[in-house]
């Protein structure tokens, strides 16, 4: 799918490592708020959303602009944050900060 120029394709394996940048920034900041250390991302309960990302039930979908990974949408079955039941995935979407509006 092509979107002003933004092609959406599944991730491929290869690029999983880049879910922990997206994950980064998908850490909700209220305005002004500093930004956490990069670490934070491997707190267990954040750290859950990428950690073996690949299995069975993971899906992803990733943003392009002019070759250039900018986005990332994924989902997995796991117990975090919006966790409702074992069939149901959570959905994390996060998009680079000067790719956003």
């Amino acid at each position: 799918m092509r979107f002003h120029d933004i092609t959406i394709r599944s991730i491929h394996p290869s690029e999983y490592p880049l879910l922990e940048d997206f994950l980064y920034n998908a850490v909700f900041l209220p305005p002004g708020a500093t930004p956490p250390p990069r670490e934070i991302i491997y707190e267990p309960e954040i750290h859950i959303y990428i950690k073996d990302f690949g299995g069975p039930d993971d899906c992803g979908e990733v943003a392009e602009q002019d070759s250039r990974i900018v986005g990332a949408a994924w989902t997995r079955i796991i117990s975090a944050y919006g966790h409702i039941d074992d069939a149901t995935p959570e959905l994390a979407i996060s998009v680079l900060p000067e790719s956003r509006g």
